[in-house]
């Protein structure tokens, strides 16, 4: 189980800015609510606790590939879109 936010967009270019933006030290919250298509943007693109089997597989391994407290360095592509992930804990 691990703590997960995300940013959910609809084009890679679109997440290309946003992970940009993101490492010239704007907020990952911030940018959530204004970019990310997801419902949970009005809460920073958080999505609480992800266990395994809960989610689309290539998010997950992505997710779960991370350290607590790492950002995926590339955008990673699920049915849904284009997702920057994440992992708190």
């Amino acid at each position: 189980m691990a703590k997960i936010s995300h940013i959910l967009v609809t084009h890679e270019y679109e997440a290309e800015d946003v992970l940009r933006l993101l490492k010239q030290g704007k907020s990952f919250e911030e940018l959530a609510v204004r970019f990310s298509k997801c419902p949970s943007a009005k809460d920073g693109g958080d999505l609480g606790d992800l266990k395994s089997g809960r989610a689309d597989e290539d998010f997950e391994d992505a997710a779960f590939a991370l350290k607590p407290g790492e950002m995926s360095a590339k955008p990673v592509r699920t049915k849904f879109g284009y997702h920057i992930i994440l992992r708190r804990s």
